[in-house]
C-alpha cells in the first residue's frame, strides 16, 4: 500500500498502531471542528453512527466523477454496501475481515479428526486431544474482556440469524437466540485456557504459535502470521476452514463480517477531490494485488487458494457470514453490554440475569 501510494510528489509515512490507539486517535481527530488526520479508516460497524452525527463526508460524487479512472466499480458492490448508509457512500472498502478457523492438522490426522463445522464437533475434537494428552486446552479464542468477546457473542447470535437489534432497530438481547449464543460460548470454556477473558487475538496467535492450542478462530487478517516460519516452528502444521455453525441446522456461521475502509472526515481543510484520489490509489489493482495474501482485498476474486494459504476458508466463511444489520446503535450498545457478558462467562452472573441487563442497557441505548 505504501509503495503503491507514494508516487510522483506525494510519499506516504505509515505508523503501524494497534486497534485501540487507532481509536482513540479517531475519536479526538473526529471530536472538534478542526482534526489532526484528513484521511481515516473506518469500519462497516461504526459506519452508520458517525454518518448519522455528520462526522464523514459522503463521497457518492466524487465517486461518481472518479469511479471509471481509477476502476473502483471493481470494488466488491456488498463491501461498499457495507460501507454505505441511508443511501449514501461514506467510505472506500479497502478490504475485508472475516472469521476462519485454523487448526493444527498434525494433531487432526493422528487422532482422526475433521475441521469442525459446528460448537458440538469443536467439542468433540476438544475432549479427543484433552482425552489422548495432547493439550489441556485445545480451543483458542480471543475473548479480551475490553473488547474481542462481545464480537463473539455477536458472532454466535449472527449464526442463529439473530443481532444485538433487529433490521428496524428493537433490542434483542433477551430473545432464545441470544440465550442460546451465551450458552453455546459459555460451553466452550472448559476446553479454553481459563484466563480467556484476558486473551486478544494476538495472544491466540502466540497459543497457536506455541503449540498450547490445536485450534482457534480468528479474524482472517491473523491467519498468515501463522503460515509464517519466523513466527512458529509449527508453521507447516497450521491448516484453514471456514467458520463453523452453532449447530448443524443454524443459518449462517459463527462468523462476523468486517469491512475496513478509507474515509474523509467532516473538519479536513484539505481539498476532498485530492484526498479522494489519495484513497482511490491505495484500493487500486496494484495495490490490492500486494496486500494478499496477508489482507482479503476488497476488489472482488482478488483471493484465491492459488494465492493465499488461507484463502478458500476465507471465501468459505465469507459465503456463510450472515448479512450485516445496519443500525446507528450496534456500536455503543456493545460497548455498554460487554461488561455485564463478561460477568456472565465468568461465572459472575446467571445467563437469565446477564440477558435482562444486557437487554435493559441496549434499550436504553436505543430509547
Amino acid at each position: 500500500m505504501v509503495s503503491s501510494c507514494s508516487t510522483d510528489d506525494v510519499t506516504l509515512k505509515h505508523d503501524p498502531i494497534d486497534f485501540g490507539g487507532q481509536v482513540t486517535k479517531t475519536t479526538a481527530t473526529l471530536a472538534g471542528d478542526t482534526g489532526t488526520y484528513d484521511i481515516i479508516e473506518t469500519y462497516g460497524f461504526v459506519i452508520p453512527g458517525l454518518a448519522e452525527d455528520g462526522k464523514l463526508v459522503p463521497l457518492d460524487d466524487l465517486y461518481d466523477e472518479l469511479a471509471e479512472e481509477y476502476d473502483l466499480d471493481a470494488l466488491s458492490e456488498s463491501m461498499r454496501a457495507g460501507m454505505s448508509y441511508d443511501g449514501k457512500l461514506y467510505a472506500l472498502p479497502m478490504q475485508a475481515q472475516m472469521f476462519v478457523t485454523a487448526y493444527r492438522t498434525d494433531v487432526f490426522d493422528d487422532l482422526g479428526l475433521k475441521p469442525p463445522t459446528t460448537f458440538d464437533e469443536m467439542i468433540t475434537a476438544a475432549e479427543a486431544i484433552k482425552q489422548a494428552g495432547v493439550m489441556e486446552y485445545p480451543i483458542a479464542l480471543p475473548w479480551l474482556a475490553t473488547a474481542d468477546v462481545s464480537t463473539s457473542y455477536q458472532a454466535a447470535m449472527n449464526s442463529l440469524g439473530a443481532d444485538f437489534v433487529s433490521a428496524d432497530g428493537e433490542v434483542t438481547l433477551d430473545t432464545p437466540e441470544a440465550k442460546q449464543a451465551l450458552e453455546a460460548m459459555l460451553s466452550l470454556k472448559p476446553y479454553m485456557d481459563p484466563q480467556v477473558t484476558t486473551f486478544d487475538q494476538p495472544k491466540v496467535q502466540q497459543q497457536m504459535f506455541n503449540g498450547t492450542a490445536a485450534m482457534s478462530i480468528m479474524f482472517s487478517g491473523r491467519m498468515n502470521d501463522l503460515t509464517l516460519p519466523a513466527n512458529s516452528k509449527l508453521s507447516d502444521s497450521f491448516g484453514f476452514a471456514g467458520a463453523p455453525k452453532l449447530t448443524a441446522d443454524a443459518p449462517y456461521s459463527y462468523n462476523r463480517l468486517s469491512i475496513d475502509g478509507w474515509s474523509i472526515p467532516f473538519n479536513t481543510k484539505l481539498d476532498k477531490k485530492m484526498l479522494f484520489t489519495m484513497m482511490a490509489s491505495a484500493v487500486s489493482e496494484k495495490a490490492s494485488k500486494a496486500s494478499v495474501p496477508a489482507a482479503y482485498p476488497a476488489r472482488a476474486d482478488m483471493v484465491t487458494d492459488e494465492n493465499s494459504p488461507y484463502g478458500a476458508a476465507a471465501n468459505d466463511s465469507i459465503d456463510s457470514a450472515m448479512p450485516p444489520v445496519v443500525s446507528p446503535y450496534l456500536a455503543d450498545m456493545t460497548n455498554e453490554i460487554r461488561p455485564i457478558l463478561v460477568e456472565v462467562l465468568n461465572g459472575n452472573l446467571s445467563v437469565d440475569d446477564g440477558l435482562a441487563q444486557m437487554q435493559a442497557a441496549g434499550e436504553k441505548i436505543a430509547g
